[in-house]
């Protein structure tokens, strides 16, 4: 995760691991050139606290795309990629994807440096994404000459879009966003047959 000791964490270390990461993503979302010792006070810790976890500031924006890429992961883990009904995975992993997308939108929207831990796991949940295509093509969800990769390219726009949302989206939950892209997804804004 970007920390300096390659042993697992006492549990008072990975909570102050915890609370410097989720300062991270709140002070460098509203600034992103903030100092370490910005960061430091948001979470609540000592500077030396931060730099005893993370040699550099570069080290810490590492281990803040990770951490957010792991949830990431999870979110799509968390929908049943592989075995709850295509439809119904589609819909659980979007609305958990908005969610953390929502909590870590700095974190996540960094490039993923080349060879990185969060570079992998991005090529990861791309592979899953065309799994769950692949599946809810099989179940004729989706045509058979769809450009799945291409799907998957506007899935992400639309997660995108989403996010960023309008005036109008204010009061809608996920699971209605998520409904939303879905439906746009599979049916485009054509009239339905």
């Amino acid at each position: 995760m970007g920390e300096t000791a390659a042993r697992p964490l006492r549990a008072d270390a990975e909570r102050s691991v915890r609370a410097i990461l989720e300062a991270a993503e709140r002070v460098l979302s509203s600034d992103p050139g903030a100092s370490m010792e910005q960061i430091a006070t948001a979470a609540g810790v000592a500077r030396t606290t931060i730099h005893r976890r993370f040699a550099h500031r570069q080290a810490l924006i590492d281990a803040l795309a990770s951490s957010a890429a792991r949830q990431l992961v999870q979110a799509v883990e968390d929908g049943r990629p592989d075995t709850a009904p295509p439809l119904v995975a589609l819909h659980r992993i979007t609305a958990n994807v908005l969610e953390v997308k929502g909590a870590w939108a700095f974190a996540l929207e960094l490039p993923a440096e080349p060879g990185s831990e969060a570079a992998a796991l991005h090529e990861d949940i791309g592979r899953r994404c065309i799994t769950v295509l692949e599946r809810a093509r099989a179940d004729k969800l989706i045509d058979e000459a769809a450009d799945l990769h291409w799907m998957r390219r506007v899935y992400y726009a639309l997660l995108g879009e989403s996010l960023r949302g309008s005036p109008d989206d204010t009061d809608i939950d996920t699971d209605t966003l998520a409904a939303r892209i879905i439906e746009t997804l599979l049916h485009g804004a054509g009239p339905r047959t």
